[in-house]
């Protein structure tokens, strides 16, 4: 029985042909990633924007009555644009309502918010059940988005520094720019689709900086090899050749991901989701930015077949001459 090949063993795609083009977009596409995170701003979960969330069951009902329930909580005192939504089965809501700035003050101001929503549901509706509730100060909310943005930095600039380590600077040039390239991207979908932004998201996004690199990795690794080996080509040619070589290695791991993935994309619970959403994307723009971000800088920035060959001591070049007979 044949294994089936998704990537045949002679595939030669120049994909180093249309670098110029496709870095081109892909500034546009960081760009107007920025500016709409500037311009829309995230929607952040209450990790990180404060307030409170109250998550419910309306047991007895088949659908949650969001409309009724945004009327009741809506209309009471102290709590303004409360946001409703769907939130696992179809009877089930997460309700998130904004803490007032005296709210940091009053430890307990929360929990009297929460009695009063909790409260109101249950009057209107006496077969709801109440899940959960969670309450983030905005002193705490603060802090949270400080620390998952000193993570995030704090990532790249690790991988930035193996990868200089492990290769030369220009790679760890290369491989960061493709990560700011993949989390520019997912950062800007959130900010377009004003998707939740928490900390689930935090850990997606670490999860996608996970991937690339690996993948960048890898298609460095054959990179350095093919240095090694081919002296003479020239350096689009070695990168397409490196590239095509990892490419079966490439679509299978993306593939499998995708699997796992995609079904849970389409039917999963609504909580997964923006988590869901983000890694997927990230997936696709984690393979695109090795392709097309970390490998055509290594041309712009100089590489060539020499940068891994060690240089000759006088020593070592009088003893080479002499095993030549010169």
């Amino acid at each position: 029985m044949k294994l089936l090949k998704l990537v045949p063993d002679d595939t030669n795609i120049h994909f180093l042909k249309w670098r110029v083009p496709f870095f081109a977009v892909s500034i546009v596409l960081i760009a107007a990633s920025w500016i709409m995170v500037a311009v829309n701003g995230l929607n952040y979960g209450v990790d990180f924007a404060g307030g409170q969330e109250i998550r419910a069951t309306f047991v007895g009902e088949a659908q949650a009555p969001v409309g009724e329930i945004r009327t009741t909580v809506g209309g009471l005192e102290g709590v303004e644009n409360p946001v409703i939504q769907r939130f696992g089965a179809p009877n089930q809501v997460s309700i998130r309502v904004a803490l007032p700035a005296e709210a940091d003050g009053d430890p307990e101001y929360a929990n009297r918010m929460a009695d009063r929503i909790t409260g109101a549901l249950e009057e209107d509706h006496p077969d709801v059940r109440i899940d959960g509730v969670d309450s983030v100060s905005g002193k705490v909310s603060g802090e949270f988005r400080d620390d998952a943005i000193w993570a995030l930095v704090a990532a790249m600039l690790a991988v930035a520094a193996y990868i200089w380590i492990r290769f030369e600077w220009q790679f760890g040039v290369g491989g960061l720019f493709a990560l700011f390239h993949d989390v520019s991207l997912t950062l800007g979908m959130f900010a377009l689709f004003q998707l939740e932004f928490s900390l689930q998201i935090i850990a997606a996004i670490l999860a996608i900086i996970g991937y690339s690199l690996n993948d960048t990795i890898v298609v460095y690794d054959r990179i350095r090899e093919n240095l090694k080996k081919y002296r003479r080509m020239p350096l689009p040619e070695l990168l397409d050749l490196s590239v095509n070589e990892t490419l079966a290695r490439t679509v299978m791991t993306s593939l499998t991901l995708l699997v796992a993935l995609v079904p849970l994309l389409l039917f999963g619970p609504e909580s997964l989701f923006g988590l869901v959403a983000a890694i997927t994307l990230g997936i696709f723009v984690g393979t695109y930015s090795s392709i097309y971000m970390a490998a055509p800088l290594l041309v712009w920035m100089g590489v060539t077949s020499n940068s891994f060959v060690p240089d000759e001591s006088d020593e070592d070049r009088q003893s080479r001459l002499a095993r030549e007979g010169r």
